[in-house]
């Protein structure tokens, strides 16, 4: 069975923090060594420039961030781990899909609707302040997804969007070009850490009150005891709902700990006390990574070399790729003219799926002959995926359990495929899908 691609990026825009590493970073080297899956892991330095034009920023972040993901155990022999802005088949892809995206689409992306909401409010023209960079954010975010053919890309719900929007480039680019691109799916993150920071809010740099990762214990010390807590005074039950201070040494303890933790609150454990036990559960966890993540940070060149070694890999698989997305959309070798004529005719074509989207909305295929007849259309399915699944069937089946149904719609056994057959026979149509046979 084939592998499962999971692609997550990292935007190098500020220093990672207990939040990013219970949210993003463990979870997401715990799930590098499943078997059967393949794990691409990208600084996303280029989406860092929308946020960010403080160059020594982007560049410490950078080095933060890649130390931090290797401190934490991530293996880069044993995954794609590689820097955006070191595969310039990134740049070009996204041009590629910048020709096929359409801006309407673009125009509803929630941050461009969340800036000019923010300007009509302060009576500013909608597009005040607003960069190409940011409208266009969906579109690099696709490229990032599409070149590497991931089939799940780990999202929060307010990502969703963008991973629909990388599936509509990528369908609208096979119906045009063939079928080039691998339609990935949204894998909702619900149940990954969310933590508090500071004053309680989530845990975020645009709140300032975060808790970076490998702060010096000293430091960390220092920072848990200025968590805001309430008035209750030691003796008095202290609720566990909305702590803070609870919710931060839960994502560090085992099941057992957190229910002794419980039990402390609710027999009145003073919040000084209850500060140290967070801090000395916390740092029991980050103290062996902090030692590594001070020796690496401290050997840039060390880590450029793994960026390098990373990129170099990544690009094993970018660039034929985008050699064929070139070649596809009419960038090609001139000197292919004079080699089709000398031949006297082309290749012979090959049968194709041929997936798009039309204006009510709704996701269609049709089934292409190598002469360029359509042999069958869809119906219309709610989602990409309905189509994309019913195609993966008509794929599997190879033509050997199709029937027509009443209407001249197609059937897989006595299952309707919500395709209607065109000027073509059933005979027809099973020739065809047999090329798709491995």
């Amino acid at each position: 069975m084939p592998a499962t691609r999971v692609l997550t990026g990292i935007t190098t825009s500020g220093t990672p923090h207990l939040g990013n590493y219970a949210g993003a970073i463990r979870p997401a080297i715990a799930a590098s060594r499943q078997p059967g899956v393949e794990s691409f892991y990208f600084l996303a330095d280029y989406h860092a420039l929308i946020k960010s034009h403080d160059p020594a920023r982007v560049q410490r972040s950078t080095l933060e961030i890649a130390a931090s993901w290797l401190a934490c155990g991530l293996e880069p022999e044993k995954v794609w781990f590689y820097r955006q802005s070191d595969i310039p088949e990134i740049p070009e892809l996204t041009w590629l899909l910048t020709c096929v995206a359409g801006k309407g689409l673009l125009n509803r992306a929630h941050a461009y609707k969340a800036a000019v909401d923010k300007n009509r409010e302060a009576g500013e023209d909608d597009d005040a302040g607003v960069t190409a960079g940011l409208f266009m954010y969906p579109v690099l975010m696709a490229a990032d997804i599409l070149l590497f053919k991931a089939h799940s890309v780990p999202v929060g719900r307010d990502q969703i969007q963008h991973i629909e929007m990388a599936r509509d480039f990528g369908a609208r680019f096979n119906h045009l070009y063939g079928e080039h691109f691998v339609l990935p799916e949204a894998a909702i993150e619900d149940n990954v850490a969310t933590l508090p920071g500071l004053d309680g809010r989530k845990m975020s740099k645009s709140y300032d009150n975060t808790i970076p990762l490998f702060a010096p214990r000293n430091e960390l010390k220092k920072l848990i005891a200025g968590i805001v807590t309430d008035s209750r005074a030691p003796g008095e039950p202290k609720d566990t709902e909305g702590s803070a201070l609870f919710q931060l040494y839960q994502a560090f303890a085992t099941p057992e700990q957190t229910a002794a933790f419980a039990e402390a609150f609710a027999g009145g454990i003073g919040w000084g006390e209850a500060k140290q036990q967070l801090f000395e559960r916390i740092d029991a966890e980050v103290a062996p990574m902090r030692e590594k993540y001070e020796a690496l940070i401290a050997k840039p060149v060390e880590i450029e070399a793994v960026l390098r070694e990373g990129a170099l890999k990544a690009r094993k698989l970018a660039t034929p790729l985008l050699g064929a997305l070139r070649h596809a959309v009419g960038l090609r070798d001139l000197r292919e003219q004079a080699a089709t004529k000398s031949a006297g005719k082309a290749k012979a074509a090959a049968p194709s799926f041929k997936q798009y989207r039309e204006a009510d909305g709704r996701f269609y295929f049709k089934l292409v002959a190598a002469d360029g007849r359509e042999l069958l259309q869809s119906v219309g399915h709610a989602s990409p995926r309905d189509a994309g699944q019913a195609i993966a069937r008509l794929k599997a089946d190879a033509g050997a359990g199709l029937r027509e149904a009443a209407g001249g719609l197609l059937h897989l056994g006595e299952d309707a495929l919500g395709a209607r057959i065109q000027d073509a026979t059933v005979e027809e149509i099973a020739a065809a899908l047999a090329a798709f046979a491995d």
